[in-house]
This record gives structure tokens, sequence and C-alpha cells, in this order.
């Protein structure tokens, strides 16, 4: 796959040019690599990465993956996919059948043991460049098409966990599309309308003054309705970096399409990346959130992070009936002391508190664990996150006023 590569010389001692041997080429087979799995790479990267040589000890290999990954990899959760592509890239001269191995093996495992996404995204990266024997020429097969589906359909059912670089790509896409409505809601504001159902006197006054107080005209007004505010806030401890990877896509579609639109982030504790997410490019948002939130994939402490919220953006952003949207799977490492407490309180100040649970997924969940049995009872409506299709279920619930009534769980 990469013929030029070496693996025995790609060190050398310190003070040796970088750019010496076959380095420099080696480092953008590399990078082109990392791009194939899905990071957000380019040759400003490679540039920084091949500069950073020459400033370490080529000859220490701890040193060269850290410096590669301190200029390369701008977001945590690609810290996974570097590490294992760099061990198999620059150690490994067999690499590519390594990973092709890999691949193949994923499905002699059992149901319940699956490899990490990382290595899936990777094996495809390092296998997809390799050519492809030419096969004798055959007539085309006859395919029966009555019971496939299409890859539209087979996207939308997927799980965003077991998807590949490619299909992640395609389900951002997807994501972009999708429209969030909220029913609107009537405020204490009226607009003219000449048409309006209430009789404006005061502005009819106004208008009689330049008539030499003559009133020729009734002036009507309207009420203003508006959609609600949205709160978010969203779970990115180590067992929901994978879903909250993709739904902050979800999110930024939101919030670049609607005002009144805030989130927060918490593993540990919490972060607020309203602004950041606010921003039209998602990848420049993306990497001013990872500069600002320093526990991605690490802990969960739910029931703090909640009672941190209300306590300090409680009557900020909850106002005029705000929808809240609560993205965790329930699990908290403090064994949900305080969580029913904090959720209560957040239910009663906000109109509706919606629920978003990737374990949902299976068909034989109960709640079993503390955290999820805490917090329960006081949400208005349980539902599923973990694909496109529960995506655009939580689009139809969000734009029916009834909806919180109907798919209520009780604990």
């Amino acid at each position: 796959m990469f013929p030029d590569r070496d693996p025995t010389r790609i060190f050398a001692p310190r003070g040796q040019a970088a750019t010496s041997g076959h380095l420099a080429d080696n480092l953008l087979a590399f990078t082109r690599l990392l791009r194939r799995t899905g990071l957000p790479l380019g040759p400003g990267e490679a540039i920084a990465g091949l500069e950073a040589l020459p400033e370490i000890d080529l000859s220490e290999r701890r040193q060269v993956h850290a410096a590669l990954r301190a200029v390369m990899v701008h977001r945590r959760e690609h810290f996974e996919i570097f590490d294992q592509a760099f061990q198999l890239f620059w150690r490994d001269p067999e690499a590519a059948a390594h990973a092709a191995a890999m691949a193949l093996m994923d499905g002699n495992k059992p149901k319940d043991e699956k490899p990490p996404p990382a290595s899936r995204r990777l094996a495809e990266a390092m296998t997809e460049n390799k050519p492809k024997p030419k096969l004798a020429e055959e007539p085309p097969p006859q395919q029966d098409m009555t019971f496939t589906v299409s890859e539209r359909e087979r996207l939308s059912e997927m799980d965003f966990e077991a998807m590949s670089a490619a299909e992640i790509a395609a389900a951002k896409q997807e994501i972009k599309r999708l429209t969030l409505p909220l029913d609107e809601r009537r405020t204490r504001r009226f607009r003219p309308d000449p048409f309006g159902p209430v009789a404006d006197l005061r502005a009819t006054v106004r208008q009689s003054l330049r008539t030499g107080g003559e009133i020729l005209d009734l002036a009507r007004r309207r009420r203003i309705t508006r959609p609600p505010p949205l709160v978010v806030l969203c779970d990115i401890s180590g067992s929901m970096a994978r879903y909250a990877q993709v739904l902050l896509h979800f999110l930024h579609a939101v919030a670049n399409d609607r005002d009144r639109v805030h989130t927060f982030l918490f593993g540990t504790r919490l972060t607020n990346v309203t602004r950041q997410l606010k921003h039209r490019d998602p990848e420049v948002a993306f990497q001013m959130i990872s500069h600002i939130v320093p526990d991605w994939s690490g802990g969960t402490r739910i029931g703090e992070s909640i009672d941190l919220f209300n306590r300090l953006w409680g009557r900020r952003v909850l106002g005029q009936g705000a929808v809240v949207l609560m993205i965790t799977d329930g699990l908290d490492r403090e064994g949900a002391k305080g969580l029913a407490e904090a959720t209560a309180r957040l239910r009663g100040s906000c109109r509706r508190l919606i629920w978003l649970n990737p374990l949902l997924r299976f068909s034989g969940f109960q709640p079993k664990s503390q955290g999820i049995r805490a917090m329960l009872p006081h949400v208005d409506d349980f539902r599923p996150v973990h694909n496109l299709n529960s995506l655009r279920d939580l689009v139809a619930t969000l734009s029916d006023r009834h909806g919180a009534q109907r798919g209520r769980m009780a604990a």
C-alpha cells in the first residue's frame, strides 16, 4: 500500500533534517490515512507536523507520537483514532494486511462483543487504496430487489456507534436537512395588523391627529407568536462521546436555523457552548468547543451538572415556556446523588422536559440503574436518540403540542 515506506528508517538521530529520506513522503501518506478515517486534516496539519519533527529527538518514538498528535489533532475524541493509526502506520510494515484482518474478524465476533469504532474506520482507511484484482468478465447476475432497501433507508436505521467514517459523513449531510419546528406560543406583545382581531385605540387616536381629530379608520393589532426557547443539556462522557460527536452536528444546524437556542455540555462539569455553536462553519465551531471543554470522554456527574445549571443558568434561559432537551444515558458515577431533586427542579422551571437516551435502542431496555430511576419520574418524554430515524421522530414530537403526554414512560 505504501511502497516507499521503510519502517526501519522512520526515526533518525536528533538534528537530522526532517525532510531526509522518505520521512516527508511518509508523513504525507500518514496525513492522508487520517483524513480517510474522518479526521479533519489538511495541508496545514501536514506542514505543522513536518516543522515539528526537527525540534524533537527523532530516535524517541514517544516524542514523535506526542509532537504529531499535538499539532495534527485538534479534538479529544480523535485521540483514539490517531493513536491506533500511528501504531499501525509507523511500526508494522504489514499494517494494511493487519487492518484487513481486523475488518474480517468483525464478522466472527459474538453479537455482544463489538470492536471499537476507531478500529473499523482505520481498517477501512488502510484498505481503501489497495488495488483490487481484476476478475474475469461474467454476465451480470440477476438480482431479486423485492425485499431490499435503499441506501438512505439503511443509513436511517443504522446506529451512530456502528457507522463508518463515510457513513458518518453521509449522516451529517442528512442532519443538515432536518428542521426543528416548535409549536409557537402567544406572547404579551402585539404588532400592528390591519386584519387583527383586537382594536388598537391608542393607534387609532394617533392616526386621527392627521385628519384633525376625525376617525376615518380603526387601527387593529394582533398578538405576536413565536417559538419558545430551546435549551439542550448534552452528555459528553466516555459512554456518550460517540453519539455526542454526531448530535453536535444536529445541535449546530438547529442553533443556526433559529434564535434562542442555548446549548450546554456536561461530563464532570458544565460548559456553555451556545456562542461557539452560532458559528456558521461547523468545523470552526467544533474546534472552538474543543478548546473550552476540558472533560470530553471523561466521567459523568449528572446530578452536579444539572444542579449547577439550575443555580447559574435556570433563570436566564428557562423563561417564556422553554423546552429542555436532556441528552444522556443516565449512567452517573456519583450513584444518582442529588439527581432526583435537581431533575425535579429543572422540570418545574420549564414547559417540557424531553429526555433522549441512546440506550432505548435496545428492545429489552429496563430502567435498572440508579441514575435512570431517579430521573425518569420527572421527565415529560423519554425517547431514543441513536440514528437518523430517531432524530426525525424527535422533530415530529417537538412540533406536536400534545406529544409530551403520549410519549411519557412510567418509572
